[in-house]
């Protein structure tokens, strides 16, 4: 598409430059024509059938109450685009793991995991799954440089449409949805998603961080298909315990929960952050939100790849770090209106798992509800 300079979009954002591709559409730095500050840009052509980004648009509008939420300023359709104005942020982690030589320290992964499930909690609370959980889509805030987001909404989706109890139902005939090195192993299988996946893919999102490298990276194959299955398949090959070798228990305690979690079972976020905690704790690292890249001796800006999404932080910290940040993040799924999810390409199923083992029925969990006013995302 490639927009030229000094376009302006809804009168008054001006294109300034190209910064890269979203998952379904191109992402432009632009300026406030008013204000002179600088905002991002998400272009989406409105030949396209189904509107991602119109998608996308209602979703961070229903989550744009919460605290560190990166302001939507405008949707529109102009001139044959669909364009989306969100607040620009910074680098994204893919970015800064190259630039820190393809390896983050342990103290920056654990720091980062303790940002990302509280983000994650609080986008579960609100009925929605990622789905494509990946480190180019975690940014570091401009304004509060050591605060993450999460960006790009295009494959989120709700898991549950009007209560707690109405979770989405079990089908193991899905479509592969996301990026397939970090995608959880019941997505391979063809198994709907659900809160467990965005956790398991998170957990392969530390290990590449951390090691630099995942033991399925590298396989080639002409078919994509038949790469998707080897990755699959690799990944069904290598326990817990082999995977994590490298790693402190933490991390293979934080796999063993994630993988026997059932289909529509509310994880314990708050377990799972204590994991990391402990390990910051063991290795008498300060919880100072102190990342490896600020110790480089040079700052250069870096660009961004995606536009702005959320992430929050809601605990008191068992060790001196950041003070707490109040979210909102009370289950009001009774409350949330559906949103037509957007449509997949289709893809033909995994050759070699056809037929996946459908896992037990989970017990019911009811948990304490508090009403609230239904929230209009149209």
């Amino acid at each position: 598409m490639n927009l030229p300079p000094d376009l302006i979009i809804g009168d008054k954002y001006k294109i300034l430059k190209f910064i890269g591709k979203g998952s379904f559409g191109e992402v432009y730095q632009g300026q406030d024509i008013v204000t002179n500050s600088h905002v991002a840009i998400k272009i989406e052509d409105c030949l396209t059938g189904f509107s991602q980004l119109n998608f996308e648009s209602k979703v961070y509008k229903y989550l744009t109450d919460g605290v560190h939420v990166p302001a939507a300023h405008l949707y529109e359709i102009d001139r044959g685009r669909r364009a989306l104005v969100m607040e620009l942020l910074g680098p994204s982690l893919e970015d800064l793991h190259k630039r820190c030589a393809r390896r983050f320290s342990l103290k920056t992964v654990c720091l980062l995991a303790d940002q990302v499930l509280s983000l994650l909690e609080f986008l579960h609370l609100r009925s929605f799954i990622h789905r494509d959980i990946k480190p180019d889509n975690f940014l570091m805030g401009r304004a509060e440089p050591c605060r993450v987001y999460i960006v790009d909404f295009g494959l989120t989706k709700q898991y549950c449409r009007s209560s707690i109890s109405n979770h989405i139902k079990y089908n193991n005939k899905k479509n592969l949805i996301g990026t397939a090195r970090y995608a959880s192993i019941n997505s391979h299988l063809g198994i709907e998603q659900s809160r467990r996946d965005d956790l398991q893919s998170f957990g392969y999102v530390l290990m590449y961080l951390h090691l630099g490298h995942l033991p399925w990276q590298g396989l080639s194959n002409t078919n994509k298909n038949s790469k998707y299955d080897k990755i699959c398949e690799r990944k069904l090959s290598i326990s817990t315990e082999i995977l994590c070798k490298n790693c402190p228990q933490q991390f293979q305690d934080y796999f063993n929960y994630v993988q026997h979690l059932r289909f529509n079972q509310l994880p314990d976020y708050s377990y799972l952050r204590q994991l990391f905690r402990q390990i910051l704790h063991i290795n008498n690292f300060r919880f100072d939100n102190i990342f490896d890249w600020y110790s480089l001796e040079t700052q250069r800006p870096m660009q961004t790849k995606k536009a702005p999404a959320y992430c929050t932080h809601d605990e008191k910290s068992p060790m001196p770090g950041p003070k707490p940040r109040n979210i909102h993040a009370t289950p009001v799924i009774n409350s949330i209106p559906s949103i037509q999810e957007p449509p997949i390409p289709p893809r033909k199923p995994p050759r070699l798992y056809t037929n996946p083992i459908k896992p037990p029925e989970p017990k019911k969990y009811i948990p304490q509800m508090v009403s609230r006013k239904p929230h209009n995302v149209n």
